[in-house]
């Protein structure tokens, strides 16, 4: 393709759903977060234009001048190679720069980066296209941020409004409904194994943690078509799941012990059952959903309950490859995995973990210089998940798209989807 060819318009479609999912918090100086692993709203907007200043405009443009000489220390993520940077836990303490001043940053490195993709060396093409990409990946991690935000504050606001109401709401940004639904029976897809290529090929744009492509040896398997949903998990619960701990990975039952899990992150018992907080607020559970931020741990507990396995990230590879990534999405704004149909559904739903640690492919190198830190630095003690959730933008992922968190993150859109081995 021609560099230079659709890279302004995406540049600015990019960034303006940023901006579009940041703006009902907008007006909200965020100074306190939850837990470590949460920034502000505003500091994700900051970060994303970090890092086309630092790895686009200061890499390729000399007469570039930084907007403020501190920004490079408050929004680097973890960069070793730029140097030291303000601690992560520390974010959420920063009430300056104000949103406010961002905003400026922000319109100050648009328009710079404008001027660049006009025509831009091949090399400064290569870096804004994973700049758009790693946007999208904030994009997401701005909702999983500011939903559990949101979770802990004693009022459980809600960030759009709920279904039926147009108090508050966006044009494109509609909200899903609460009313509840019988979940559809799971049917298995199977595969008949054998040597296979997984990985992305050459062509198009992949992280480096998706290549080379290589080849696997893979043992005739059956796959759901579906993930599990909230039917599927409340007998789990009902049957005691939280409480067995022969069902639990030793680490895992550790963490039901220390953290008190009886149920996914955002549920709460109710009457006459269960409830889960939303982006939309509070709302029953509705069985025919898939359900949702789960843990590694919570997963593969599930999986020996149900008498399955999760699958390996080949093998959940090898099925998706057939399947288009056309469902779900960000784009649409439903921001919560919807009830399950009767046709599989691989993508766009919620993020699935697998049995595979986040280890690098054979004959993996990362790239030079800083940005080489981002993806190879985290390959240990992380599961690869695959599929994308109801909060990534659409477009994004790819059938070898390999996502990656601890195994007791639950405050992403994550559940599961079960293996088995043909009986």
């Amino acid at each position: 393709m021609d560099p230079g060819s659709d890279l302004p318009e995406e540049y600015a479609r990019v960034r303006a759903l940023t901006e579009a999912l940041a703006e009902p918090l907008s007006a909200e100086d965020q100074t306190v977060q939850s837990m470590p692993d949460v920034s502000p709203t505003k500091w994700h907007r900051a970060h994303t234009t970090w890092f086309f200043e630092e790895f686009l405009l200061a890499g390729e443009d000399r007469d570039y001048r930084p907007f403020h000489p501190d920004f490079r220390y408050l929004f680097n993520s973890y960069y070793e190679a730029v140097g030291p940077r303000h601690a992560r836990t520390e974010r959420g303490l920063l009430s300056r720069p104000g949103v406010a001043e961002i905003a400026g940053y922000r319109a100050y490195v648009d328009e710079a980066v404008n001027e660049l993709l006009a025509c831009p060396p091949e090399r400064g093409a290569e870096v804004a296209i994973l700049g758009l990409n790693h946007e999208q990946q904030h994009q997401e991690l701005l909702l999983m941020d500011i939903k559990h935000v949101l979770s802990v504050n004693p009022l459980r606001p809600a960030y759009l409004s709920p279904a039926g109401t147009t108090e508050g709401a966006r044009p494109g940004m509609p909200t899903v409904s609460g009313s509840a639904s019988e979940p559809v029976e799971a049917q298995w897809l199977e595969h008949t194994g054998g040597i296979i290529e997984v990985g992305a090929g050459s062509e198009g744009f992949a992280f480096d943690n998706e290549r080379p492509r290589h080849p696997v040896i893979l043992a005739p398997f059956e796959l759901a078509a579906r993930p599990v949903c909230c039917g599927d998990w409340l007998a789990f619960v009902h049957d005691g799941g939280y409480r067995r701990p022969e069902l639990w990975l030793s680490e895992g039952w550790a963490a039901v012990g220390r953290e008190g899990w009886t149920a996914p992150l955002y549920w709460a018992e109710a009457e006459p059952g269960w409830d889960i907080f939303t982006l939309t607020g509070p709302r029953p559970v509705d069985p025919a959903e898939p359900v949702c931020h789960l843990s590694y741990y919570e997963a593969d507990a599930f999986a020996r309950w149900a008498g399955a396995r999760l699958p390996t990230e080949e093998e959940w590879e090898a099925v998706a490859v057939s399947y288009r990534p056309e469902c779900g999405f960000l784009d649409p704004g439903v921001l919560h995995p919807r009830p399950a149909g009767t046709g599989a559904i691989f993508f766009g739903q919620v993020w699935e973990w697998t049995a595979s640690a986040y280890l690098p492919y054979p004959r993996f190198r990362p790239g030079p210089g800083a940005i080489g830190e981002y993806n190879g630095k985290f390959m240990i003690n992380q599961q690869v998940l695959r599929g994308g959730s109801c909060a990534t933008p659409s477009g994004h992922v790819r059938a070898t798209y390999r996502n990656f968190f601890p195994p007791a993150a639950r405050w992403p859109f994550t559940g599961l989807r079960l293996a088995r081995d043909p009986s």
